[in-house]
């Protein structure tokens, strides 16, 4: 793997797992600049963003399973149903517990909105010119930029 271009950079970056958003736009450009200089902080920005939306994904699922097996225990009535719902909601609070900490500590939010973003504006760069012509000028500005 390639050295930070700005390893004090890098390091602070590391620090905050790379989430700049809430930066006041002035601060943010160093940072930004240092991103589009810095292969190795790019690659490891990506990582964290994958974990990050990969164990929003994992703690959704076990959420839905959870709320599955409380379904079924439901339904079934076996012995000691009691426990078994109170073992199921139990799992379910611990995975709706672990996807709002991740939710909150991470940046996962705005990555989202980000590749919606990114995917809107690939969509309007498509667009043939007299239809992105009929967008309104607010639109616009959002998707482009300028």
């Amino acid at each position: 793997m390639n050295e930070c271009v700005e390893p004090m950079v890098g390091k602070i970056l590391a620090g905050w797992r790379y989430d700049i958003s809430g930066l006041a736009p002035e601060m943010r450009g160093d940072y930004e600049s240092h991103f589009a200089a810095c292969e190795r902080c790019r690659s490891r920005q990506k990582i964290h963003r994958v974990i990050d939306i990969s164990l929003i994904v994992l703690a959704s699922a076990s959420a839905a399973v959870c709320l599955l097996a409380f379904g079924v225990i439901r339904y079934f009535g076996p012995r000691h149903a009691f426990w078994l719902e109170v073992g199921a909601l139990a799992g379910f609070g611990l995975s709706a517990l672990i996807w709002l900490v991740v939710a909150v500590a991470t940046p996962a939010p705005t990555v989202v909105v980000d590749a919606a973003k990114l995917g809107a504006r690939h969509v309007h760069d498509h667009l043939p010119a007299e239809i992105r012509e009929r967008l309104p000028e607010e639109i616009r500005v959002k998707l482009t930029g300028s």
